[in-house]
């Protein structure tokens, strides 16, 4: 049995859960009225920042001949695939530099210097080297595999050292180390890293399409802006808002699941 007090905490920390559910909503609700009302009243111009009454008769009409629901699966999928490529070979590089330490010195320097090197840069590269599907992949994983390797081996370097040299003197190899100490311990790193990912790489993502792709998300946007159709815009930047956060809450809830399974503190 729970005190009362323990109880009474209970019920004010859901309150509070649902007033900031509720702010959210209301904060959402009052910038879409003042939006649709500035268009109206005449203070700002509705050809050239849409309205969100003309972007819901435009989501339905999308959605209707099935473009939109296109569009959308084939940004996620490219962004579900630079995701998990970039989170295996850049978690991948960073065990190979806790394996070595002579390779990470020799390599740290030019993995600071990528990081800072506009992705953008790379992507008429990526265009002739991959073509223009496979390009779009490539700059996903451009953008989010450098800081991918920085943060998991960041993770690496604050693991005790204490366990490690514990199970080193017990005759453990380096192998045992990293499956039964490293990469368990390193779960909460996996997962920052992963909620970084997600923005970084959906941003490589409709930069790809931007440059060389004939469908998703960024195509629309392209496409809105040469025809001269902000509505088309404002549709797709509202379906990338709403793939990003979809895409976050997957991975708030794989955080959960291994809080669950490695019993790791919040």
């Amino acid at each position: 049995m729970s005190s009362p007090l323990y109880e009474r905490y209970l019920r004010l920390q859901k309150r509070r859960q649902r007033l900031v559910l509720w702010s959210r909503l209301a904060v959402l609700a009052a910038f879409l009225g003042l939006w649709e009302f500035a268009a109206r009243s005449g203070w700002i111009d509705p050809m050239l920042t849409s309205r969100p009454s003309q972007l819901a008769s435009a989501f339905r009409e999308l959605a209707f001949e099935g473009n939109l629901l296109r569009h959308t699966w084939i940004t996620g999928w490219e962004t579900l695939v630079g995701i998990v490529v970039s989170m295996l070979l850049g978690t991948g590089i960073a065990v190979g530099f806790w394996w070595s330490t002579f390779a990470s010195r020799v390599l740290e320097p030019y993995v600071v210097v990528l990081n800072a090197l506009p992705k953008v840069a790379l992507g008429p590269i990526f265009y002739i080297w991959l073509g223009d599907r496979y390009s779009i992949y490539g700059m996903a994983v451009a953008i989010s595999i450098i800081v991918t390797i920085i943060m998991v081996e960041s993770g690496f370097k604050e693991i005790s050292k204490s366990k490690l040299k514990l199970m080193e003197s017990f005759g453990a190899t380096r192998g045992q180390m990293l499956r039964m100490v490293l990469l368990p311990a390193s779960i909460p790193y996996f997962i920052a890293t992963l909620k970084v990912n997600v923005g970084l790489t959906l941003v490589g993502v409709v930069m790809g399409e931007f440059l060389s792709s004939k469908a998703g998300l960024g195509y629309l946007i392209i496409y809105g802006g040469q025809v001269f159709q902000m509505t088309l815009v404002m549709v797709s930047i509202a379906m990338l808002a709403l793939l990003s956060a979809l895409l976050y809450g997957a991975v708030n809830a794989l955080e959960l699941l291994a809080r669950r399974r490695y019993h790791h503190e919040e």
